[in-house]
């Protein structure tokens, strides 16, 4: 992380990394760590602010073959599987015909 720390600000966490890693990061890193979490009254499923990106990164992620387990045995390669499955979700969504404008 230290190589990309330039270009980092802001990193969403879940509420489970509450405690001293939110300085660590400041002092440290010089990031902002920023903790989401539910309510203590909210039960059930309920879909918490910025964690459904995350979880639909996860998704789009997952539809790669490769990716579905831990087949690379070098952080680059399997950032190169990253790139090329983001890649292909770009393409996609660029490709998809959109309605025409009034």
């Amino acid at each position: 992380m230290a190589d990309a720390r330039h270009r980092l600000a802001l990193v969403w966490a879940d509420g489970g990394y509450t405690g001293s890693l939110v300085e660590h990061c400041l002092a440290a890193f010089a990031l902002v760590l920023a903790i989401v979490k539910r309510s203590d009254d909210q039960k059930g499923f309920v879909v918490l602010p910025k964690r459904w990106i995350v979880e639909r990164l996860f998704a789009h992620l997952m539809r790669s073959r490769r990716l579905a387990r831990d087949y690379e045995r070098r952080t680059t390669s399997a950032e190169a599987m990253i790139l090329w499955s983001m890649t292909m979700v770009m393409t996609r969504r660029l490709a998809r015909p959109r309605p025409a404008r009034a």
